[in-house]
């Protein structure tokens, strides 16, 4: 579980360095880390896209996750 943490931190860090302006804070971006590891693990392979490539592969699909989480929760704080 302290792993997941750590690893939803970092992916939760970068997102929200590609979602610029986003100010979320900490506990944001790793709740969008974990969230967007969830989401892409659950939905990429309904979409039909494979999570190949071993770690590396899960770990891009959880970092598209987590920006696309951000981005939403960017554009509803803007609503």
């Amino acid at each position: 579980m302290t792993m997941a943490i750590l690893i939803g931190a970092v992916i939760g860090w970068l997102a929200s360095l590609i979602v610029k302006g986003s100010g979320s804070g900490l506990l944001t971006d790793i709740l969008a880390g974990v969230g967007g590891s969830m989401l892409a693990s659950f939905l990429l392979p309904r979409l039909g896209i494979p999570l190949g490539g071993g770690w590396f592969g899960a770990f891009l699909a959880a970092l598209a996750g987590a920006v696309l989480i951000l981005f939403i929760l960017r554009l509803v704080r803007r609503a």
